[in-house]
């Protein structure tokens, strides 16, 4: 397993307990405490959906354009008056969790300040994270607005008018984006044509946004369910549907014949500087692409063997490809119908939970859902998601299941993406996360995706001993999820490093996994509209099996799996140099 040398100066951190503060003058740690919780309400501010989604109602009825001139102002000087405010505290008045937060929000900050440099928000679209995406299942009745009451439906009301803003200053900026050479590859522009057509409705019953008036809550008085009634209608017939169909004629008919038809971040002005600055960013570490590309080269060959050892076991004839050939197309692995999908998913819950106090004493207190993509963005969309809930358990996590083209989701997949999603993957990591006490808030809803989605890799390797992969069908699901993940290395360099095009991530994808036209595609595409964040899965899991196995040799039997995961997950999500250098002092410490 390759060793990872990390970027962040943060490893000679001690993270003991705090001392006792003095009373009477204010202590550089009560300073500090007051200079995250100012700033995490300044960020509520701007960013009025992070609100919602930690439960925070006060800013639901607002939507900001965030990829206008006057908000990235904001943004920018909000970071920089913060920034000038925590550096007049000596960073060595600090020790503990205290000096942790300290070094973790000044990098965040100096980062996000180096960021403005990146014209990202010239390319405001994809169709992977999609503004208008998002904003129906906003408005669906079933995402992070509330609709409970009145109040709540007049809040969407407002948040329409924001989004109709966000529209108009998103074509303006392609628009700039095309005068400076930032456009997006035109493939991905033409994927965002159907999703946008799906919004653009005759009847205004037959859109999403319809849902909430008709599952409209009976405490709503008459009055206030005829009134809104009506001005739903209006809404959906007089802005969402014309703001849709503008943007939707805007990207067919303007920006698509001038996109760009090269596939990586190269092709951009400053591009390499770019996506090496993001793949830094992701991974937390000062690995080079060329470096990344290799990991995933000999992550392929060695989960290449694994496999092939499996195949043994279920008596296959034939070579690896033909065994891939085998798992894509067997009746046996491709559900009958969506329900039978989720169900599958549903069954391994009962599965897991009576295994999960042999590797964990601290468990969320949050409970999850699963739940299908929604059919205007599934052909897009990945094979699975998970969206965090609110940290009263008011709204649960939700995992969410692609069920479009089910010969393209096996169900030997099932259990892998499960521990992945779930338990105790991301709704384990996020939620106990969100419930912690301790933390400033900047980093009880913040993370690193090279943690984040580390840990959700990492969880799938947990499956032997939570009662699954007793099937070697599912054995071999494991492996081909972990498969998966070290082809992105590849990939996602290949694109945006070594100019690969699509075809050949494509061609590189079916000569090495048990993958369907309709995930490799949606997969391929997923890369070039979110460059480096592919890297994250492996890079975080090959860390986290290193620290395991680091303390498993040095510990032998004092070494207890329970304490290790409270160790990762007990001060939530950190960059990786950091949780490396606690993780060897927990070791030093129990020797």
């Amino acid at each position: 397993m390759p060793k990872l040398r990390i970027l962040l100066p943060l490893a000679a951190l001690l993270l003991a307990a705090c001392a006792s503060q003095p009373a009477g003058k204010m202590t550089a740690a009560e300073r500090a405490d007051r200079i995250y919780r100012e700033y995490f309400q300044a960020q509520l501010e701007l960013n009025p959906i992070q609100a919602s989604a930690i439960g925070d109602d006060r800013y639901n009825d607002r939507f900001e354009v965030s990829i206008s001139p006057e908000w990235r102002e904001r943004s920018l000087e909000t970071d920089k008056e913060f920034l000038r405010r925590i550096s007049e505290i000596a960073p060595d008045e600090l020790e503990g969790q205290d000096r942790l937060s300290y070094e973790i929000f000044v990098h965040d900050l100096e980062r996000s300040i180096e960021a403005v440099q990146f014209p990202s928000h010239l390319l405001p679209l994809n169709q992977f994270y999609s503004t208008p995406n998002f904003f129906a299942q906003l408005g669906s009745g079933s995402s992070l607005h509330p609709f409970r009451n009145a109040r709540d439906y007049d809040d969407f009301l407002k948040r329409v008018d924001g989004f109709v803003a966000w529209v108009d200053q998103a074509i303006v900026n392609m628009n700039e984006g095309i005068a400076k050479g930032y456009t997006q590859p035109r493939v991905l522009m033409e994927r965002t044509i159907p999703q946008l057509e799906a919004h653009i409705v005759s009847n205004p019953e037959e859109s999403i946004f319809w849902k909430p008036i008709a599952n409209m809550p009976e405490g709503i008085s008459a009055a206030d369910r005829e009134r809104l009634t009506r001005e739903y209608r209006a809404a959906i017939t007089g802005k969402l549907v014309p703001a849709y169909a503008k943007l939707r004629d805007y990207v067919r008919d303007t920006y698509i014949p001038a996109a760009r038809t090269t596939h990586g971040m190269w092709d951009l002005p400053d591009g390499e500087a770019w996506y090496a600055f993001r793949v830094e960013g992701t991974t937390t570490t000062d690995l080079t692409p060329d470096e990344i590309h290799q990991i995933g080269l000999d992550e392929v060959a060695r989960i290449h063997k694994e496999m092939r050892d499996v195949m043994r076991k279920t008596g296959f004839k034939g070579d690896l490809k033909e065994f891939f050939r085998f798992m894509m197309s067997d009746p046996r692995f491709i559900a009958a119908s969506r329900e039978e999908l989720l169900a599958g998913f549903e069954a391994v819950r009962p599965r897991i939970e009576p295994h999960l106090g042999k590797l964990f004493d601290v468990m969320p207190k949050a409970d999850f859902e699963i739940r299908a993509v929604e059919e205007f963005r599934e052909r897009s969309a990945s094979a699975a998601s998970y969206m965090r809930g609110t940290p009263d358990g008011s709204r649960p996590g939700v995992f969410y299941v692609n069920t479009y083209d089910l010969t393209a989701r096996p169900t030997w997949a099932t259990e892998s993406l499960f521990l992945h999603e779930a338990a105790p993957g991301h709704h384990f990591q996020i939620a106990i996360q969100q419930e912690l006490e301790d933390l400033p808030d900047f980093r009880k809803f913040g993370g690193y995706t090279a943690f984040i989605e580390g840990w959700g890799l990492y969880a799938e390797t947990l499956g032997e001993d939570l009662g699954l992969y007793e099937d070697p069908y599912q054995v071999f699901g494991k492996l081909n999820a972990e498969l998966w993940r070290a082809i992105r290395l590849v990939a996602d360099t290949g694109l945006h490093h070594k100019r690969w095009t699509r075809e050949q991530v494509l061609e590189y994808m079916y000569a090495n996994s048990a993958v369907g036209e309709a995930r490799a595609v949606s997969e391929t595409e997923r890369f070039m509209a979110i460059p480096s964040q592919a890297l994250a899965y492996k890079i975080g899991q090959l860390k986290l099996l290193e620290l395991r196995e680091r303390a498993e040799a040095q510990l032998g039997e004092k070494f207890d799996i329970r304490e290790f995961h409270n160790q990762v997950l007990l001060d939530g999500a950190l960059p990786l140099d950091v949780l490396e250098a606690k993780i060897d002092r927990w070791i030093e410490q129990k020797l």
